[in-house]
C-alpha cells in the first residue's frame, strides 16, 4: 500500500477557551485531561467535605465550652450564696475552675452598668435565666451584670463613677486607656466575657471567662486517615482513568500498524459497548482497504501484462527493420519503456508490504549495499565509504529496506559521483539515524521535497545513463516510511546534498 506524505509537526497551538498562561497547564492527552478533571472534583469535594467537618466540629467544641461554664458559674453561684460570708473566700478558692473560666469576690462589679443587653449566647454562657428565675428569692443574685472585658472599640470598661473602677480595670485602663461606650459590635478579641453578680450582702461574684479559639483538626488521627483516604481516592481516580483509556490507546497503535501494514491482524472487539463499537467500526474499515490494495493490486498485474505484449510485438517488428540506426533507436526506446512500465508496476504495487519483518543487522546489510554499489561503480569505489557502529540489530523487512538503502547510495553516486554512508545508533528514546552523503552541485532549496514525487526529477533528459524513472526516493521514502521512520534531503554546508534517513528500533 502507498503510504500517506506525513505532515510535519507543526507549533502546538494555544488551546481553544483557555488563556495564554493557563493552556501549557491542561493536559494534551485524554488520559490527562480525565485525571485532572476528576482529581479536581475529588479537591473540591474533600474541600467541602473538610469545610463542613471544621463548622460542626466548631459548633461542637463551642456548645460543649458553653455547657461546661455555665454549669460551673451556676454551681459557684450556689456556692457562694449558701456559705457563709466568713468562708466564702476559702470556699471560692477551692473550687476547681475549668480553663479559661476564673472567678472572684470584691467590692465592685467587674462589668460596668448600663451596657445595652449581650447577645442570647453570652446569656445562656453565664445561665443568667436560671440565676434569676430559680430558686428562692433570698439565694437570687440581687443584681446582674454581663458584658465583654477588654474588646477594642465594643463596650465601655469603665465602673459608673459612684464606685469607681475596680482593681483588675485599674490596670486596663493603663495598659489600653479608657473606652468608650456603645453598641455591641460582636465578640471581644481573644473571646473574654465577664459576669458580675451581686449578692445580698452588697458583694460582687466577678466571673471572667476566655474562650479558647476551637481546633477543629486537633485530632492527628482524623487528619492521617483524611491524608490516607485522598491518597487512595486519588490512586484509585488515576487507575480506572489509565484502565479506560487503554482500549483508546489500543486503537491508536492499531491504526499506526495499519499505516505501516495493510495486512496487520484485527482488533478484538470486546469490552464496554463504546469500545466494542469502535473496533468493530475500525476492523471494517481496515478489511475495506485491503481489499481495496488487493483489487488494485490485481489490475496493475493485468495492465502490466496487457502492456508487456505490445512491446514484445513491437521488439519482434523491430528486429525485422533494415536500417540499423532506427533498429538500435527502436530498440532502446522499447527498452526505456519496458523499464519504466517495470518500476512503475513495482512502486505502485509496493511488494514489500508483504514483507515479514525480522530482526537483522543493519550494519551488516549497509556493507553489503556499498559493496554491489563498488562493483557496479568501480571507477568511484575510493568515493564510496562507510562510518558507524560494527553491527546494530534492528527489526525491519530485509528486501525492502535493502532496496531502500540501495536506492539513497544509487542517487548519490548517479548526481553527486561519491556515496558516504555514516550510521548514528539510537539513543534517549531517538530512533537510528542512516545519513548518505556525496559530493554533487547540491539540490535546490525549494526542491528538496519535490524530488520525492514520483516521476519527479532534476535533470530531465529522461536519459537511462543519467537517472531512472525518478521513482528512487519516492520508492525508499515508502519503505521507510511502512517501518515507522522516514527520510529527508539536505544541503551540507561544504557542498553537495545529504539524505537522513531515520528507522525506528
Amino acid at each position: 500500500m502507498d503510504s500517506l506524505p506525513r505532515r510535519e509537526p507543526e507549533a502546538r497551538p494555544a488551546r481553544r477557551g483557555l488563556p495564554p498562561p493557563l493552556c501549557w497547564l491542561w493536559p494534551g492527552s485524554l488520559a490527562g485531561r480525565t485525571a485532572l478533571v476528576l482529581l479536581l472534583g475529588l479537591t473540591l469535594v474533600q474541600a467541602a467535605g473538610l469545610t463542613i467537618h471544621a463548622l460542626d466540629r466548631v459548633d461542637l467544641q463551642r456548645f460543649a465550652q458553653a455547657r461546661e461554664i455555665s454549669a460551673r458559674a451556676f454551681g459557684l453561684w450556689n456556692t457562694v450564696a449558701l456559705a457563709p460570708p466568713e468562708r466564702r473566700a476559702q470556699m471560692l478558692a477551692d473550687v476547681d475552675l475549668p480553663p479559661g473560666l476564673t472567678a472572684s469576690l470584691d467590692e465592685q462589679a467587674l462589668v460596668p452598668a448600663g451596657l445595652p443587653p449581650p447577645p442570647p449566647p453570652v446569656m445562656r454562657l453565664f445561665r443568667v435565666d436560671r440565676l434569676q428565675g430559680a430558686g428562692p428569692v433570698r439565694f437570687r443574685p440581687r443584681e446582674v451584670r454581663v458584658g465583654p472585658i477588654g474588646a477594642a472599640g465594643t463596650t465601655m470598661l469603665l465602673a459608673p463613677p459612684e464606685f469607681g473602677p475596680p482593681p483588675r480595670m485599674r490596670e486596663r485602663m493603663r495598659e489600653h486607656g479608657p473606652k468608650p461606650m456603645g453598641d455591641w459590635a460582636g465578640p471581644p478579641r481573644h473571646g473574654e466575657w465577664g459576669a458580675s453578680l451581686r449578692l445580698m450582702d452588697g458583694q460582687w461574684l466577678n466571673l471572667q471567662v476566655r474562650l479558647e479559639p476551637p481546633r477543629p483538626w486537633h485530632s492527628e488521627t482524623f487528619l492521617m486517615a483524611f491524608a490516607v483516604m485522598t491518597f487512595t481516592a486519588g490512586a484509585l481516580t488515576l487507575w480506572a482513568v489509565r484502565r479506560l483509556i487503554l482500549p483508546v490507546r489500543a486503537l491508536a497503535d492499531a491504526a499506526d500498524r495499519l499505516g505501516r501494514d495493510v495486512n496487520t491482524p484485527p482488533l478484538p472487539e470486546t469490552g464496554p459497548t463504546e469500545i466494542a463499537r469502535a473496533a468493530a467500526a475500525f476492523n471494517t474499515m481496515a478489511e475495506r482497504i485491503r481489499r481495496f490494495v488487493g483489487d488494485r493490486t490485481q489490475l496493475l498485474a493485468a495492465i502490466g501484462h496487457d502492456l508487456r505484449t505490445p512491446i514484445t510485438r513491437l521488439r519482434l517488428r523491430a528486429e525485422f527493420m533494415e536500417d540499423d540506426e532506427q533498429r538500435r533507436k527502436m530498440l532502446a526506446d522499447l527498452a526505456e519503456m519496458e523499464a519504466m512500465i517495470t518500476a512503475t508496476l513495482a512502486f505502485a504495487r509496493d511488494d514489500s508490504a508483504a514483507e515479514p519483518s525480522v530482526a537483522l543487522d543493519l550494519v551488516a546489510l549497509c556493507r553489503t549495499v556499498l559493496d554491489d554499489s563498488a562493483d557496479a561503480h568501480p571507477e568511484l569505489a575510493e568515493q564510496i565509504d562507510y562510518a558507524g557502529p560494527d553491527r546494530l540489530v534492528v527489526q525491519a523487512r530485509p528486501v525492502a529496506l535493502k532496496r531502500a538503502i540501495a536506492n539513497l547510495v544509487g542517487n548519490a553516486l548517479a548526481y553527486g559521483r561519491a556515496a558516504r554512508l555514516r550510521l548514528i545508533p539510537a539513543g534517549n528514546g531517538q530512533p537510528v539515524r542512516l545519513e548518505v552523503a556525496d559530493d554533487g552541485p547540491g539540490i535546490p532549496p525549494g526542491e528538496l521535497e519535490t524530488v520525492f514525487l514520483p516521476f519527479r526529477r532534476l535533470e530531465q533528459s529522461r536519459n537511462r545513463e543519467t537517472g531512472g524513472a525518478g521513482l528512487g526516493l519516492p520508492i525508499a521514502r515508502n519503505i521507510l516510511r511502512a517501518h515507522g521512520g522516514d527520510v529527508v534531503l539536505r544541503n551540507r554546508p561544504e557542498g553537495g546534498a545529504l539524505a537522513v534517513a531515520t528507522l525506528p528500533l
